[in-house]
């Protein structure tokens, strides 16, 4: 007769350690990646959730915890997105979105003043021509400080109407229905000046920009453009690829971008030997920033261009936007970057060729800038 190895208290023993050791080790790996800090905040969720007596919205428990956390960093360029502000800027990355097709400013007290309407949108579909003011939405009025909740009672799902009230530039008031769909926006407007200047205005650089910033220069080359002045004013920045394939397109062969991570590694992005050869300027404003402001900087540095305007911020980190399982995002700083011959603009910002601000009528800075290119040209 065979006996027992092993009884059932001691199997029972031997499964009670190996859990507590499997337990331990994933204690011990995720205190590797978090820290003891990672830990205290997991367990201070923990607590909150089998301990508080009073009523909360975890949503915004979260959203707060996370906020403070990036707040923490002391990084200006790093930032927390709840989930409705993380799907906007997805939406708004791929230069297109679900809406009317008008942008709008918040200048009239009744409404939303209409200031331009996208081609082939629903907007100039249904009628809606920029200058007129639409005071309601869906019986909602917009008038006051309700104005500024407009854009977002408009905006909706695919396949929906909305009924807007529109004042029109005669006074005349009407109701107009209008159908919600995607609607693409293009990042690039341009054209030829009277005194043969190509002027490319960029808004962003997310989807598609690159290409059609290129379109818009092949375009102006082929109307005969002498110089080109490109307006980096309010361009809040955008991906690094499309960045690099705009400085790719203007410039010659060489570096054009250098990226240093946490552990020091640095990554440097080459330009071919195909450029643009034509005299250019950038005009640049507080608002001119991330992508934007380096567009202009490797621009100057390889003596492509001139830059005009008003000082700006100094970035020199990027961003990565990391998805969190509730449906928020983190976007943290994850490299440093510099100009192709390693110059960082942390802390001093575009050194400008002309320092001009905006005052009065016109616009002081395009002229200076084209007033530049043509001392060059003559």
């Amino acid at each position: 007769m065979r006996k027992k190895r092993f009884c059932l208290w001691q199997l029972l023993l031997v499964a009670a350690l190996a859990a507590a050791v499997a337990l331990g080790a994933g204690v011990l790996a995720l205190r590797a990646v978090t820290g003891m800090g990672g830990l205290s905040l997991l367990e201070a969720m923990a607590l909150v959730n089998t301990r508080f007596v009073g009523e909360y919205d975890e949503s915004e428990a979260v959203d707060a915890a996370l906020s403070g956390l990036v707040s923490g960093l002391g990084d200006r360029w790093s930032y927390y997105l709840t989930e409705e502000a993380y799907q906007a800027q997805e939406e708004r990355r791929k230069n297109q979105y679900v809406g009317i097709g008008v942008t709008v400013s918040y200048e009239r007290e009744e409404g939303l003043l209409i200031l331009e309407v996208t081609p082939g949108g629903p907007a100039e579909e249904a009628g809606l021509t920029a200058g007129e003011v639409i005071t309601a939405a869906d019986g909602q009025s917009l008038a006051g400080e309700a104005r500024y909740e407009g854009a977002d009672r408009i905006r909706g799902e695919a396949g929906t109407t909305v009924t807007l009230e529109v004042t029109g530039t005669d006074g005349a008031v009407r109701s107009v229905e209008v159908n919600r769909r995607a609607v693409e926006s293009n990042p690039v407007t341009y054209e030829l000046r009277e005194d043969g200047i190509g002027y490319v205005k960029l808004s962003n650089f997310y989807e598609h920009s690159a290409e059609r910033l290129e379109e818009a220069v092949a375009e102006l080359q082929a109307q005969g453009a002498a110089a080109l002045i490109f307006d980096m004013r309010n361009n809040g920045g955008g991906y690094l690829s499309e960045l690099t394939h705009m400085l790719d397109f203007l410039l010659p062969e060489g570096p054009i971008f250098i990226s240093r991570d946490r552990a020091g590694h640095e990554t440097v992005t080459q330009s071919d030997e195909a450029c643009v050869d034509l005299p250019m300027a950038v005009l640049v404003n507080g608002d001119t920033y991330s992508a934007a402001e380096f567009f202009a900087a490797e621009l100057q540095e390889q003596g492509a261009a001139v830059i005009v305007g008003e000082p700006t911020s100094g970035k020199g980190y990027s961003q990565q936007t990391f998805a969190l399982p509730h449906g928020g995002a983190l976007a943290i700083s994850t490299g440093a970057y510099f100009t192709g011959s390693g110059v960082s603009l942390i802390g001093t910002g575009l050194t400008l060729d002309r320092e001009v601000a905006l005052t009065g009528a016109g616009d002081a800075q395009l002229e200076t800038a084209a007033e530049l290119l043509q001392e060059n040209l003559t």
